[in-house]
């Protein structure tokens, strides 16, 4: 599902991924890592897309509210197992979205 109810200015941050060949328990903690965001103060939502490249956006009020979900517990141990387990090689991009537009049928 498209993010189209936000009103500028907020943040995106951009997680782009390489998935390594194990990926086992990814799909269930990927979920439960949604959830958990769902609940952080300052989450406004979530796109999400993923053929040989993932790419995940979320949206944030402020670079505060980023950084507390960097900083949450159970999200920190699976960034450690994301690197050891399941990504090949990951990006992050954060971004202020100062005007945003778009089109629907």
């Amino acid at each position: 599902m498209l993010v189209d109810h936000l009103k500028p200015p907020y943040y995106a941050v951009i997680f782009s991924t390489l998935m390594s060949d194990d990926i086992e328990g990814y799909a269930v903690t990927a979920e439960r890592m949604e959830q958990l965001a769902k609940q952080q103060k300052g989450y406004l939502g979530i796109e999400s897309a993923r053929s040989e490249i993932g790419i995940t956006v979320s949206y944030w009020e402020s670079l505060e509210a980023i950084t507390a979900w960097k900083n949450n517990v159970e999200h920190t141990e699976v960034r450690l197992v994301g690197r050891e387990k399941w990504y090949q090689k990951y990006q992050l991009r954060i971004c202020k979205v100062e005007r945003g537009y778009g089109f629907e049928k």
